[in-house]
């Protein structure tokens, strides 16, 4: 575990805010190529999120993560903090920031990669700057070939 191996360990917490979207529940064990025939719903989900039972627009998304970011920010002044999510709440999150339009194309036209970070600068509850850092990239070993 990361944590132990800092000194002094930070403290760890849980929020349900940073659960992955809701609806990827209705998604789970279906292979992506499939989900549209296993998975009607899907299409109306891509077409507007948020009309569902169980489904969020890409609005309560990003402001759940917000909503922990101010808090942190409020609770931990002036301190560093890493707030761990899941792509789609992120990537909404990221829209809101922006003031991009809030829909599918956007959730995806510049989207979070794997292990990619999304910087926030905060003063008080208030967002002031942030940048995308993508995952830094690492050559694959020649054991992993084939």
């Amino acid at each position: 575990m990361i944590a132990a191996q800092l000194s002094p360990p930070p403290q760890l917490e849980a929020d349900p805010k940073l659960t992955e979207a809701e609806f990827s529940r209705y998604l789970q064990g279906v292979p992506y190529w499939q989900v549209p025939v296993r998975r009607p719903l899907w299409v109306v989900h891509k077409a507007r999120r948020g009309m569902l039972p169980g489904d969020e627009t890409i609005e309560a998304m990003g402001e759940r993560i917000l909503d922990v970011a101010r808090r942190v920010a409020t609770q931990h002044p002036g301190e560093a903090a890493a707030i761990v999510s899941h792509a789609d709440p992120l990537n909404a999150a990221w829209i809101l920031l922006d003031g991009r339009p809030q829909n599918e194309r956007e959730l995806h036209r510049k989207s979070m990669e794997r292990a990619g970070m999304l910087q926030l600068d905060m003063d008080g509850e208030t967002p002031k700057v942030w940048e995308y850092i993508p995952a830094p990239r690492v050559d694959r070993p020649a054991s992993a070939a084939a």
